[in-house]
This record gives structure tokens, C-alpha cells and sequence, in this order.
């Protein structure tokens, strides 16, 4: 097994010393190769050191300014540090250079969020949707989007497949709450209500609304 395969495996099971050393045992013998500056980007990134990371992930864009992986794990830098419009830069740069996988879409699409521009974000996250339907927070975040678009029967669509990929979704249930009352069908919300609190007992967003219901159903 390669150096940088080793270095991902020893990563993914949270040996971060031992990745760095494969890591950089890589780009010695390889200094002109972008992969293993990027891989260690990436590592140092799980390990919040996100000064160094950048440096790392632009090197490797300076090796190659094609290297979709590269913007990607930038962008999820500057996500990081809360520098939303940066983060947006550098994940459009991946998605033209190349990357069309569900994360990244699914991450410009949260940028908007963040800088509320809810319609911005909502192609991103039907995009991410599409290439991930099984992905629980992928799936909720685009109901939730479709949502604040004013989408209500699609977000009821979104929310019902959510609860299908996981039972027990608590923030689910409670949206599905809100679209019944978009609805005007106060019983119905109240019944969503109440599963949310029966997954969640300590859902805040859920008890009030269940007592806003139930006090307007008993006037």
C-alpha cells in the first residue's frame, strides 16, 4: 500500500501523528505531486490547525490550479473559520474544476445559508440532494431550504423521506409541524409536534409550539 493510502487509513482511524509522517514522507519523495499536499491539508484540518492547512492547500494549487480537491478542502477551511463568501469562492472553483460530488454542492449550498440567501443555496442543495438521496442531513437541510422558499409541499415531500432514512429525526417532525400549521391543519400539526418531543423531549421548538396549538384548540 502507498504512502498516502496508509496516511488516509491512519487518518480516518484518528492516528494523526502516524498520517503526518506518511504524509510527509510522500511529498519528499514526491514535492511536485499536489495529492500529498493536499491529504495533509485535509489532516490538518481535522486537527483545527487552519493556518497551516491553507498553506498546504494552496501549494498544491500551485502545482496544479485544476486540482478540484484542493478548493474543496479550502473551502471547507474557510467554512471552518466562519468566512462564508471565501468558502463560496473556492468551492465554485472545485465544482468548475471538475468535482460533482454531493459534499461540495452541499456546502456552497450551506454558505448561502449562513449569508442568508436562502434562494441562492437552494440549486446547490437539490443538487446535493440528487447525488446523495440517502444522506440524512443532506436530505433535511434541503427540506429546510425549500422551506424558507416558500416550496411548502415540496419540503413536506423532503421531511416524510427524511423520516424514512431515520425514524427517530426529531427536527423532521417538528418541520412537518410547521408546514400542518402552513396547512391550517391544526390537529395534524399538533400530532408532528408531539412525535418531535417523543424523540427529542428536550426539543425547545417543539413544546412551544405544541402549547401554542393546544392553547388555540381549547379557546
Amino acid at each position: 500500500m502507498d504512502k498516502l493510502k496508509k496516511g488516509i487509513e491512519e487518518m480516518q482511524n484518528y492516528n494523526y501523528e502516524e498520517a503526518a509522517k506518511l504524509f510527509t514522507e510522500a511529498i519528499d519523495e514526491n514535492p511536485k505531486e499536489p495529492v500529498g499536499y493536499i491529504n495533509f491539508g485535509n489532516l490538518l484540518t481535522h486537527m483545527n490547525d487552519y493556518e497551516r492547512a491553507i498553506r498546504f492547500f494552496n501549494r498544491a494549487i500551485e502545482l496544479d490550479d485544476t486540482a478540484a480537491t484542493a478548493y474543496y478542502g479550502l473551502g471547507n477551511v474557510y467554512y471552518e473559520q466562519e468566512k462564508y463568501t471565501k468558502a463560496q469562492e473556492t468551492f465554485i472553483l472545485a465544482i468548475q474544476n471538475g468535482l460533482d460530488e454531493a459534499d461540495v454542492h452541499f456546502m456552497l449550498g450551506m454558505t448561502f445559508i449562513h449569508q442568508e440567501y436562502v434562494k441562492l443555496a437552494l440549486p446547490y442543495l437539490l443538487r446535493a440532494a440528487e447525488l446523495a438521496p440517502n444522506d440524512v442531513d443532506i436530505q433535511f437541510q434541503y427540506g429546510l431550504c425549500l422551506a424558507q422558499n416558500g416550496e411548502i409541499d415540496q419540503a413536506e415531500q423532503v421531511m416524510n423521506h427524511v423520516l424514512q432514512l431515520e425514524e427517530q429525526h426529531s427536527d423532521a417532525y417538528y418541520n412537518l409541524g410547521v408546514v400542518a400549521l402552513h396547512q391550517e391543519n391544526a390537529k395534524k400539526a399538533l400530532e408532528q409536534f408531539r412525535k418531535a418531543l417523543a424523540c427529542n423531549p428536550d426539543h425547545m421548538l417543539a413544546a412551544h409550539a405544541k402549547a401554542q396549538v393546544e392553547q388555540a384548540l381549547n379557546e
